[in-house]
């Protein structure tokens, strides 16, 4: 039984399913829109999803690979860097709404496999101290042989199994905005198909041109500073923050076209085990991301991955012990990885917060970014290895009458 159908839930489903495992997922909302999922895939989350058989992404999951990443200070461009920055493939923005829809839809058609959406967990069901099964809001009981909770990083089921979280690094907060189609195509054109991360004096801001239409915008500011009350008094702070062109641009942005904020409070952290006899945890579940580099699809792909090779032979056997032993397994490999991810995520952070709370290291490096650029550009780049590849130590191979081609 599956707890879940976002990414690590319905992709660990369909690799089960396609391999006649009975299975029930459970999904609490009746949809699976959201008001803000992350839009991209990383070449590690690329090469999970052809691990499992499923590249090229049909022509219906909007798609587009990115141009490269550009970085500014206090109105000047720092450096670019130009994708697939020596990767098999670029990072590619897609529709994760359809992208889900689509797996699920696949799941749907699997036998032996119950799909039940709007239905919310309450609680998980024991038995001898084992996960055997859970609680419907309803009071309806669905029982299993084993529970893995994909329910995100609020997690129930981590809840009710009083697994705590080790918090990592202080809390953020993320305001999301959407600039919409028609009236974004100047501030798209300025972009030029690349993420641009812009810093000044306290503040973050990080746009590009979204796969749903228009331009996403992201605002981080530490959690107890003001927020602004109106479209207008946003808009003007994204302005002040800009360099000229793009200033003058959203300055000139009707306030009727922005949508938002949608405010994501962000504390980072993981199970140092994701596992008690019967339960599983994946995804955001047992490692909650920062949002640095969109970490959260792309490490839920390949827990479900490595979760599936390890299940497959364990699963069925009537050997309890043999499935705990397959589940403390999945929990040590994948730690190694999320690990060194969050690490990674962890140093990107630091340089944000010197570069927005350090007016005088913002000058040094605006007054040397006519010669430092290239110097700056190759550095990042080096630094973006694990957060784009994942570490190469993970094993990215199903058998092949598990690839779902």
């Amino acid at each position: 039984m599956i707890v879940g159908a976002g990414p690590a839930g319905v992709a660990l489903a369909l690799l089960l399913a396609r391999q006649g495992v009975p299975l029930t997922l459970v999904e609490a909302s009746p949809t699976s829109a959201r008001q803000f999922r992350g839009e991209a895939l990383m070449p590690s989350g690329l090469a999970a999803l052809a691990a499992m058989g499923l590249l090229p992404l049909p022509a219906s999951i909007a798609q587009r690979p990115l141009a490269g990443w550009a970085f500014w200070a206090d109105g000047q461009q720092l450096f670019q860097v130009a994708e697939p920055m020596g990767s098999r493939r670029p990072c590619t923005l897609v529709d994760q709404e359809a992208l889900l829809a689509w797996l699920l839809d696949a799941v749907r058609r699997l036998d032996g496999v119950k799909v039940l959406t709007g239905r919310p967990v309450v609680a998980p069901l024991l038995s001898d101290g084992r996960v055997v099964g859970v609680e419907l809001d309803d009071g309806t009981e669905v029982r299993g042989e084993l529970v893995v909770a994909c329910d995100g990083r609020a997690s129930m089921l981590r809840r009710k199994a009083g697994l705590e979280l080790t918090q990592l690094g202080k809390p953020m907060a993320v305001h999301w905005f959407r600039l919409l189609t028609a009236a974004a195509e100047p501030v798209t054109d300025w972009l030029k198909g690349q993420f641009v991360t812009i810093l000044s004096s306290g503040d973050s801001l990080a746009l590009y041109a979204s796969v749903y239409g228009g331009v996403q915008l992201g605002w981080v500011q530490d959690p107890s500073a003001p927020v602004p009350s109106s479209s207008a008094e946003w808009r003007e702070r994204w302005a002040l923050a800009s360099p000229e062109r793009l200033a003058n641009l959203l300055r000139a942005f009707p306030l009727q076209a922005i949508h938002g904020p949608v405010r994501l409070p962000v504390q980072v952290g993981r199970l140092e085990h994701w596992w008690q006899p019967g339960l599983l945890l994946l995804g955001d579940a047992a490692h909650p991301m920062s949002p640095v580099r969109a970490q959260g699809i792309n490490m839920a792909l390949r827990d479900s991955l490595l979760a599936a090779r390890q299940l497959l032979p364990a699963l069925g056997q009537g050997d309890t012990a043999g499935l705990d032993r397959a589940l403390a397994a999945i929990s040590a490999e994948r730690l190694i990885e999320i690990r060194r991810i969050q690490a990674s995520q962890a140093r990107e952070l630091a340089r944000a917060d010197l570069l927005r709370h350090n007016g005088w290291l913002r000058q040094v490096l605006v007054a040397s970014a006519g010669w430092s650029s290239p110097l700056l550009a190759r550095r990042w780049q080096a630094d973006q290895a694990v957060l784009r590849q994942g570490c190469g130590t993970v094993e990215l191979t199903l058998p092949p009458d598990v690839m779902m081609g």
